[in-house]
This record gives structure tokens, C-alpha cells and sequence, in this order.
């Protein structure tokens, strides 16, 4: 040997004739994902994933593993996609799932989309809100057909005195009757039952002292009869028929501006709808109660209904004193009652919005401050022409409109003694100086008391609601 032999690649012992072992390994077959050449070729073993079959995985599942918080999630959709560990490592060249799923993971950016929108379960029924408004001012075209036939200013008191209780109560009963509806329709039935025919003899008995005379007591007696069947169609949610059951009215109150219909027509007409009416009743009861009883039903406590009767009770004297100074403010009044509901309606369906479209409690706060603004609004505006059209002066109506909505937005979250409390305040002090003729004077002191009375109400509903927990 003359010198060093070279170890370099490419020296002159890839010249010399090289013994090799023969490989023993079956032939690999053919992955079915190859592509489909007819000619032969080399194929040499991967060394390290294929970033293009990767490539083309991450955009075929881009929509699934965008939204994933974690390779773990990618892991898990491969698997189910069915990628075995032996087609990860020949497909992809990765030698494992998690190795696969963490590539796709950094390979496709982060994508959170909303959520799909849920259904409003707060969708108010136009219709059925409207037609509530109307069913609460149909019944004073009894008092326009009957108006010859009695001597309203001395007869007035005893109506009155029957109307407020029965409103009072009608409020308390409605309230007691929804609480056992959680039970079944059979239980509200039930309570209604016996809580309707108890409240027209108290408001009867309460009217009596007052009447006077047999016919001024039959008078009362047929009112609170009415209220209390209308109640229990409302509560029950049978508008329709109780419009039905008013038709009689309506056709009798539509020929006045053309013909008198005569003192018979005046009497039988009224007489008719409440017949109508309490033959309605009976038969929604009836449907009730053919409904099995609930088994182990708790009944509620009844100091739980005493704050709605209360401010029943307020509201019923609010709505006299307005009267006594704008008769037909009553009217706007009643009727608005409709769109009143409608509203509450909007109000829950909108803050059960926010909760989706806002992060923090105070961005909340201020969303549900818009709302309930934007509620208000809503229904006091339109009573600005409905008062001119009248003649009410809107100072009288439009803070006792607020004041209502408010007290009736926090009772239907449960919060009902501050809406009671408030109430109460603002009739006592606005009764206090009608009564002993105190100034400011009935109108000055009716307005201002109904306006703080909104306002407090108003703070109340903010701070009540203002949460996302009454909400959720």
C-alpha cells in the first residue's frame, strides 16, 4: 500500500465491486391515496410530515378546528373523522394523532362565531294586547247606555266604592290564580272559583252603606259581578270570548248617535252582557276543572297576593282622581292598559337580548337603563296626542301613565311591595288633599305626586333590574 486509503464520499471505493445484503422486507403496498400513475417509480421513504396533505386537511376541516380552545379538540375530531395512527404516519408523515392535530391547530386561526340566535320566548301577542286594552274600556258603554236611567252624582259613590274594591281584589285573586297555574289550570281554576263570587259580595257589601235604595245596590251588585267574571276570563285567557260576550253592548252603543233605543233597550242590554259573561265564565271553568289535579301541589301563602291587591287598591284611587279632573283622560288611560302589556313584554325580551350583546355588569347596566328609557317612551308618547284629542292636559296623565308602567314592570318581576308602597304614597298624599281641599289643590298635587312617584318607581325598576340576574 503506497498511501492512505480515502474515506470520502464519491471516493474510489464506490468503484469497487460491493457485496450487499439482500433486503428481506415484504414489499410495502401502495397507500389507496397515491396518485394513480402507470409509471414505475422510485419511491424513496418520507423523512418529516407533508406540509401539502396537510395543507389540504386544514382547509377542508378549517370550519371545525377554527373554533377549537385547544389541540385536544383537533385530536378528538380526527378521531372522529376516522384518521387511524397508520394513515396519519403514511397520509401526513406525523408520527402520532396529538403530533397531527397540534399542526392543524397552529396551521388554522382562531374563529369563534356567534352563536345561533334563540327564539324570543318573550314574543308578546300583538293582538291579544290590543284586545285586552279594548276589553278593559268596553264595559263603560254600559255606563253611556244607562245614564238616563239614574242620577250618576248620587249614585256615583256606591259604584265607586264597589269598583275600587274590586279592583283591589280582582289584582290580588289574579295574582294568587297565576301562582297556581304553576300547579295546573285545574288549581287556578279552582281558586278562582271560590275567589270570584267572594270578592263581588264584598264589593256589594262595601257599596251598600252608600246605595241609598234597593235598585243602586242591584246596580253594584251587577258590577262587581262583571269584574269579577271579566277577571276570570283574563286570568284564564279567554279575550275572545269575553268580547264576545260584550257584543250586546257594542250593537247598543252604535245606534246611539242615530236613535234613542228606549229606556227597555237602555236596561236589557247591559242586563244581556252580563249574562253573557257569566255564562262564559262558567264554562272556561268548567274546561279547567275537567283537567286532572296535580298531585302534591303546595298552595302559596296568601300574604304573598296582598301587595298586588294593594296597589290595586292605589292605582283604582289614581285613576278616580284623574277622572274627577279629566273624565275622558280615563278613557286614554284604560285603553293604553293594551299597549301597557305589549311593552312589558318587549322589555323582558330585549334585556335577555343584552345579556347576549354585553360582557360586563356595567355595560349591562347601561343597555338595561336604554331599555327601560326607551320602553317609557314608547308608551308615553303616544298619549300626548290621545290626551289632545281628549282634551286631557298631559301634566295630569303622563305621570300617572309612568308611575302604572313602572309598578306593573316591577310586580312582574316579583318585586311588588315598593311598587305597592310607592303607589299607596302617591294616592294618600294626592287623596289627603282632595279630600280636605289642602293646596296645591287636587289636579297640582295629583300630578306632582304621581311624577315623584314614577321617578321612584323608575330608580327602583333600574336598581332591581339593572342585573343580569333578574334575567337570566
Amino acid at each position: 500500500m503506497s498511501g492512505p486509503m480515502s474515506l470520502e464520499p464519491g471516493g474510489s471505493e464506490q468503484d469497487t465491486l460491493a457485496l450487499r445484503l439482500a433486503d428481506t422486507r415484504p414489499p410495502r403496498r401502495r397507500p389507496r391515496w397515491a396518485s394513480d400513475d402507470t409509471t414505475l417509480a422510485i419511491r424513496l421513504p418520507r423523512h418529516g410530515p407533508d406540509e401539502e396533505a396537510v395543507s389540504r386537511l386544514a382547509a377542508e376541516l378549517a370550519d371545525r378546528i377554527g373554533p377549537a380552545v385547544h389541540p385536544y379538540e383537533v385530536a378528538a375530531l380526527l378521531e372522529a373523522e376516522g384518521l387511524s395512527a397508520t394513515l396519519i404516519k403514511e397520509r401526513y408523515g406525523h408520527p402520532s394523532l396529538f403530533s397531527l392535530a397540534a399542526a392543524l391547530y397552529e396551521q388554522v386561526p382562531r374563529t369563534f362565531p356567534e352563536p345561533a340566535a334563540a327564539p324570543d320566548v318573550w314574543r308578546p301577542d300583538t293582538v291579544r294586547c290590543l284586545l285586552r286594552g279594548v276589553l278593559f274600556a268596553l264595559p263603560g258603554l254600559a255606563y253611556l247606555l244607562t245614564a238616563p236611567l239614574w242620577n250618576a252624582g248620587r249614585h256615583a259613590p256606591a259604584l265607586i266604592t264597589a269598583g275600587l274594591v274590586s279592583w283591589a281584589w280582582g289584582q290580588a285573586l289574579g295574582h294568587r290564580a297565576h301562582l297556581r297555574m304553576a300547579a295546573g289550570r285545574r288549581e287556578a281554576g279552582r281558586t278562582l272559583l271560590a275567589g270570584a263570587p267572594l270578592g263581588a259580595v264584598l264589593a256589594t257589601a262595601a257599596a251598600a252603606p252608600l246605595a241609598g235604595s234597593g235598585p243602586v245596590v242591584l246596580a253594584a251588585a251587577a258590577q262587581s259581578l262583571y269584574l269579577a267574571a271579566a277577571g276570570v276570563l283574563l286570568v284564564l285567557a279567554r279575550e275572545r270570548l269575553l268580547l264576545a260576550a260584550l257584543s250586546p253592548l257594542v250593537a247598543g252603543t252604535a245606534v246611539l248617535p242615530w236613535r234613542d233605543p228606549g229606556d227597555w233597550p237602555r236596561a236589557g242590554l247591559p242586563a244581556l252582557a252580563l249574562l253573557g259573561t257569566l255564562a262564559a265564565t262558567a264554562w272556561a271553568l268548567r274546561g279547567t276543572l275537567a283537567v286532572p289535579a296535580a298531585a302534591g301541589a303546595a298552595r302559596p301563602r296568601l300574604v304573598w297576593s296582598l301587595p298586588y291587591g294593594l296597589f290595586g287598591l292605589a292605582a283604582g284611587v289614581l285613576v278616580l282622581l284623574e277622572g274627577r279632573e279629566e273624565p275622558y283622560a280615563v278613557i286614554v288611560l284604560t285603553v293604553s292598559m293594551g299597549p301597557a302589556e305589549w311593552l312589558l313584554y318587549r322589555y323582558r325580551g330585549l334585556s335577555v337580548a343584552a345579556l347576549r350583546t354585553t360582557a360586563t355588569p356595567a355595560g349591562f347596566l347601561l343597555r338595561s337603563a336604554g331599555i327601560l328609557g326607551g320602553c317609557l317612551l314608547a308608551y308615553l308618547l303616544p298619549l300626548l296626542p290621545a290626551a289632545a284629542l281628549t282634551g286631557a292636559a298631559p301634566a295630569g296623565l303622563l305621570p300617572l301613565a309612568a308611575a302604572l308602567w313602572t309598578a306593573l314592570l316591577l310586580q312582574a318581576f316579583g318585586a311588588a311591595w315598593p311598587s305597592a308602597v310607592i303607589c299607596l304614597a302617591a294616592a294618600g298624599g294626592a287623596g289627603a288633599v282632595a279630600l280636605f281641599g289642602l293646596p296645591p289643590g287636587p289636579a297640582p298635587a295629583l300630578s306632582w305626586g304621581c311624577g315623584a312617584a314614577a321617578l321612584c318607581l323608575s330608580a327602583g325598576a333600574l336598581w332591581q333590574l339593572g342585573r343580569p340576574a333578574p334575567h337570566a
